[in-house]
């Protein structure tokens, strides 16, 4: 399984034709999301028919929530990494769900996480 960042679906709905082959690579069932990224999604949407869309593909697609082990590994990786490294509290929330499922994290801000001890990137 493969926990996907708010801009892999963004450039998904962009038609992205790299990200597009990558995820069918993994396979719907592989993909998984932060409940993060479903609100950065439909904090997006432009309108109600584009958060009618996002709320039907999302439906197919694995979501994990927040629960204890993930706000203690978020409050972990930003006492670590918010001053030197100015780690966002989204990203923070994302990395810490990634960590806690033992997944890897499919993002194109490699930049943002690189610096996270243990947290595996996704390389398609």
């Amino acid at each position: 399984m493969i926990l996907c960042d708010t801009n892999i679906l963004i450039e998904f709905y962009k038609g992205n034709s790299a990200v597009m082959e990558a995820l069918q690579n993994i396979g719907v069932s592989n993909l998984a999301i932060s409940v993060v990224t479903i609100g950065e999604l439909f904090y997006g949407a432009k309108d109600k028919r584009e958060l009618h869309k996002i709320q039907n593909h999302l439906t197919l697609i694995n979501q994990f929530p927040l629960d204890a082990d993930i706000s203690t590994r978020f409050v972990s990786l930003l006492e670590e990494y918010a001053l030197s490294h100015k780690l966002s509290v989204p990203d923070a929330l994302i990395a810490a769900t990634s960590l806690s499922h033992g997944i890897s994290l499919y993002t194109l801000n490699k930049k943002d996480f690189q610096f996270i001890t243990d947290l595996q990137l996704y390389k398609p």
